[in-house]
């Protein structure tokens, strides 16, 4: 149900870094019950408890996208910025379940957050060196206990290569994820002897992170490694990859690209999708930080509408969509607004999730807070895996 927000939002949304997580969760909530009437959990079912005839749904399938850089409410939810994110206000919310209040409590670095994601634990290592989880992955327990092997990572930042397989003695390179990143697949073709330069993918090569940027250097073999993926998995000759690659024009849209590509050839049960390109707004460009969040908004969609047509995937795929954190408020005096997370106040810490999928109850919101690290043991306990030791605790309203 789509209606002019901004005439009927009963509350103010000049969030700003003095406000609470739960004051941040309040306005999204009355957001929605102004926009559509979306219910709130509290008055349908109660906070923790299962709504009825959902229990025991599991997944076959799950895929988990995150932003890489959140977006602010007053870019996306709030009345002055909901023209950014149409797709997920129209189409998506109303198929899902939105929780209102995702509070992260670790390190606001991109890869140690994600890490922290796929992990079910606050992990501390640097966020600019290229070093794997200290505790299992999410990856790690699937094929542990499925004896799989179809866990996949979909990340276009330089520094995410380890994030498949943590350093954990119990677990390790027998059951990690294979990660493809497109940046180094596309890296590794120009520098493979073709005729198109590299500096015409630019925009696509380079990470807009906090300095010190992180550039991870591969090795040939992973060269070779990142090729072989090209030809032989996704079912792409390097010229129809870089033909595909000129007519792209963001980082996330070519690893959109590939992971429909991956979906079609192998389709993987698990498979985790990090976008990134709203994380431009560090290099301080406005405009560019809303084309990220408007592509990212379209960018969903699609994915939706691709595991919807998808006979592999339709009916049988749970997804689930966050931000690993969230940026400064504009009034924030240690901080610099929507360029960074830096202060670490509630609006850096203070996300949503979105689950859509079987057995996810429809057009509701739950404003009780959980935390990046309760989505591991949940992914467990869909697709019904063991996932020992998290930290988090399982979103119940979701199973």
């Amino acid at each position: 149900m789509q209606q002019a927000i901004g005439s009927v939002f009963p509350v103010s949304t000049d969030l700003r870094s003095t406000e609470s997580p739960s004051a941040i969760s309040f306005y999204r909530r009355e957001f929605f019950k102004a926009m559509c009437g979306v219910a709130a959990s509290g008055t349908i079912f109660g906070a923790g408890l299962r709504p009825a005839g959902l229990s025991g749904n599991r997944s076959q399938k799950l895929i988990l996208v995150t932003f890489g850089g959140g977006a602010r409410d007053s870019e996306t939810f709030a009345p002055e910025g909901q023209r950014n994110i149409p797709r997920l206000l129209a189409e998506l919310i109303p198929q899902g379940t939105f929780f209102t209040q995702v509070v992260n409590r670790g390190i606001l670095g991109h890869y140690v957050a994600t890490a922290s994601i796929a992990t079910g634990v606050y992990e501390s290592f640097n966020n600019f060196v290229a070093a794997a989880p200290d505790n299992p992955t999410v990856f790690e327990y699937y094929r542990r206990s499925s004896g799989r092997n179809d866990a996949w990572v979909i990340a276009p930042s330089n520094g995410f290569q380890r994030i498949g397989i943590s350093a954990h003695k119990g677990y390790g390179p027998d059951f990690g994820a294979t990660v493809i990143q497109p940046k180094q697949i596309l890296s590794s073709v120009l520098g493979n002897g073709k005729t198109v330069s590299a500096i015409d993918y630019e925009h696509l090569l380079q990470d807009s992170y906090d300095t010190p940027v992180y550039q991870s250097r591969l090795t040939q073999q992973e060269s070779d490694f990142n090729l072989h993926l090209l030809a032989s998995i996704l079912k792409l000759s390097m010229e129809n990859f870089i033909a595909h690659a000129r007519t792209l024009n963001s980082a996330d849209e070519l690893s959109v690209f590939i992971t429909r590509q991956l979906m079609r050839n192998l389709a993987p049960s698990l498979l985790l999708l990090t976008l990134h390109d709203i994380d431009v707004a560090h290099a301080g460009a406005y405009s560019l930080y809303l084309d990220g969040i408007q592509r990212a908004d379209r960018l969903c969609a699609l994915i939706w509408n691709s595991i919807q047509s998808d006979p592999e995937y339709s009916g049988r795929t749970t997804l689930l969509i966050l931000p690993d954190f969230g940026r400064d408020a504009d009034g924030d005096s240690g901080g610099n607004g929507f360029q960074h997370h830096r202060t670490g106040g509630p609006l850096a810490r203070t996300t949503w999730l979105l689950a859509l999928g079987p057995g996810i109850r429809e057009n509701l919101t739950v404003d009780r807070p959980i935390e990046p690290i309760d989505v591991v043991p949940t992914i467990g306990a869909l697709m019904g895996f063991d996932t020992p030791l998290t930290r988090g605790r399982t979103i119940s309203e979701l199973l």
